[in-house]
């Protein structure tokens, strides 16, 4: 939260806090961060001006460098309060580079910055696609208004930081209806991993028409005679989402997905012969 006493400066770009110097603008030439050392490159990434800040991340995410995660995790924390009417390139550039990087450490920093608010304005949908990327969950009283976020970007993304409260359940079976398909395919996909059978039909249209392998993993709790065809067909199909479909079948309970996973076995020796 920004305190009263402080006035934002809605005429700037940055959404700065008035009476708050902005970080000095660069004016040495462009660091070449490939010739830079691990620990030259972490260091540098906090303090770094917009015109070495994306260099400097994108080079930790390209060496998928673990070290890296607090200082990014600082660059977002010296840009709070910035940005409330347009995104603020540093701190995009570091969630950029931490959903990159991944691992657990930059699951935990991640969410940290959106509970702490260290983001605001148009950067929370950096932020919040940053943790979806991550498959990181957002406390419940966190992911709720998020849920209900005017931009439907950041509501689909938030269903996929969504885990199960019968609150939180009840805001997705409402957003099954969205108008923006996006949102209403995410919504189905958390609920089948609440194991919520009211996303069943939207997930079955999604293995019919548009199968991904969030949807394949989603509905695998919540299958039923009909899912199990379904999924035959993606295992048999020998496209790319085949073995997802396979896994699938294998953790279903149904004398259908049985003999389905029987046959795909007999049937494997000449497919890879």
């Amino acid at each position: 939260m920004i305190a009263s006493d402080v006035q934002l400066d809605l005429f700037s770009a940055a959404g700065a806090k008035r009476g708050v110097a902005e970080p000095p603008a660069a004016t040495a030439p462009p660091v070449a961060v490939d010739a830079l050392d691990d620990t030259t490159l972490v260091t540098a990434i906090p303090e770094a001006g917009l015109a070495d800040a994306s260099r400097l991340t994108a080079e930790a995410a390209r060496r998928h460098l673990t070290a890296a995660v607090p200082a990014l995790e600082r660059l977002c924390q010296r840009f709070a309060g910035f940005g409330l009417a347009q995104p603020v390139p540093e701190q995009v550039a570091a969630l950029d580079a931490l959903a990159e990087i991944g691992g657990p450490e930059s699951v935990e920093a991640v969410v940290r910055i959106i509970i702490k608010g260290l983001v605001q304005g148009p950067t929370v949908g950096a932020a919040i696609a940053a943790a979806a990327r991550l498959g990181a969950s957002l406390p419940a009283d966190t992911v709720l208004p998020l849920l209900r976020h005017s931009d439907p970007r950041v509501r689909a993304d938030a269903c996929r930081c969504a885990r199960f409260r019968p609150d939180i359940a009840a805001v997705l079976s409402d957003l099954l209806q969205d108008l923006h398909q996006e949102v209403a395919d995410q919504a189905a996909c958390a609920l089948g991993r609440m194991g919520q059978t009211e996303a069943r039909p939207t997930l079955q249209r999604l293995l019919r028409d548009a199968p991904t392998a969030e949807a394949i993993d989603a509905i695998a709790d919540i299958a039923d005679e009909e899912t199990v065809v379904l999924l035959g067909r993606i295992a048999r199909s020998g496209a790319d989402l085949a073995e997802a479909a396979r896994n699938a079948l294998a953790i279903i309970d149904h004398p259908l997905a049985t003999h389905l996973r029987d046959a795909l076995d007999k049937a494997q020796p000449a497919d890879t012969a």
